[in-house]
Parts: C-alpha cells; sequence; structure tokens
C-alpha cells in the first residue's frame, strides 16, 4: 500500500513537472509573439503619438525612429547600441550628404528633457563626425535646454513637431517630414559672447 502512495505521488510529480514545463513554453511563446508584435506594430505607417505614449522604453521610440527615417529615405543609417552611444541614438545622412545625430528622448509631457541631452548630443558630435545635432522628444524641454541648445546650434524637436511629422508623413508628404528634421536649429548669442 505504501509503495503504491509513492507511485502515485511520483505520477504526481512527473505530471506537475509536464504541466510546469507546458506552460512555461506557452508563456515563453505568448512573450515571443508580443515582441513580434511590438516590433511590427513600430512600422510608422501605424504608429500614433498615443502609441509612443505607450511604449516601455526609449529604446522601442529610438526604433520607431529608425524605422521613420529609413522610411523617409535616408541613407547610412546607424542605431548605436545602448551602452557606449557616447551621447547620440542615431546616425544617419541627410540630403545634402551630411552626417546628423540624433538622441531620442521618450519622456512623459509633465517631466520635460533638461540640459544633459543637449550636452550629450551636442558632445556625440565629434565622436561621430557629424555636422548637425538633434534631440526629438515626445515631451516637452525645459527652458535652460532650449537655450543651451540654441548657444550650441542643437535643434530641438519636441511633441507638437513629432506630432507634425507623425501627421506628415502618415500623409505621405514626406518631404515636409524631411524638411522639419532638417531645418535649421534657432540660434541666438551667448550673454558670454565677446562682441567686436
Amino acid at each position: 500500500m505504501l509503495l503504491e502512495q509513492l507511485s502515485a505521488y511520483k505520477e504526481l510529480g512527473i505530471g506537475f513537472i509536464i504541466l510546469l514545463l507546458l506552460l512555461v513554453l506557452i508563456i515563453r511563446g505568448l512573450i515571443r509573439r508580443r515582441r513580434n508584435r511590438i516590433l511590427r506594430d513600430l512600422d510608422p505607417r501605424k504608429i500614433g503619438i498615443q502609441d509612443i505614449d505607450r511604449m516601455e522604453d526609449g529604446s522601442e521610440f529610438e526604433l520607431y525612429l529608425q524605422r521613420l527615417l529609413s522610411a523617409l529615405g535616408y541613407k547610412d543609417i546607424y542605431k548605436t547600441t545602448s551602452s557606449r552611444d557616447f551621447g547620440a541614438d542615431l546616425v544617419f545622412t541627410d540630403r545634402e550628404g551630411v552626417r546628423v545625430v540624433i538622441q531620442a528622448k521618450r519622456y512623459a509631457v509633465q517631466n520635460p528633457v533638461g540640459l544633459g541631452a543637449v550636452q550629450e548630443i551636442y558632445t556625440s558630435m565629434r565622436y561621430y563626425a557629424a555636422d548637425k545635432s538633434v534631440v526629438i522628444t515626445s515631451g516637452r524641454y525645459t527652458e535652460s535646454c532650449k537655450t543651451l541648445a540654441s548657444v550650441n546650434g542643437v535643434k530641438l524637436l519636441d511633441r507638437n513637431d513629432l506630432v507634425d511629422m507623425i501627421d506628415l508623413f502618415k500623409a505621405k508628404r514626406r518631404e515636409e517630414v524631411m524638411d522639419l528634421i532638417e531645418s535649421k536649429a534657432d540660434v541666438i548669442a551667448s550673454k558670454w559672447s565677446r562682441s567686436k
């Protein structure tokens, strides 16, 4: 009788292990399917600002922007690695053959992008041998960030600009999206500049 009980427990244990393995495989498949759906959904023709707001992290936003740049027809697009990116998330060549570095900031509107973004993208220009730098955010910028960007010639594209880019792209007005990305940065002289 004891042997029968041990045998029953052994069968129950094996059944439990098999059930657990099946559950792990199902969960793994669901995760893989979700990841594939997210990647598939990063199609610039389908993404809206609400989708960007729901992205889990900045790397999805970077991938979306990479795909948008590619769909616009830009050449030599390179997405940097998350570690050791030296301040730039994307590097590409614009229509004039100028190398541009982009830093992508998927931030909430209530959490503005600060000085660090401008400092990082500006210093990355030398490493990537770029002539232009752009910060694109799904949020907004602090006033000090705008000032530092203007003094250093860094182009800032905020949430409104991003919405315009999305809408223009979906309306197949790609040249206008490229004009927005490539437009000159607002430049001001520093109050510390010496007048000659």
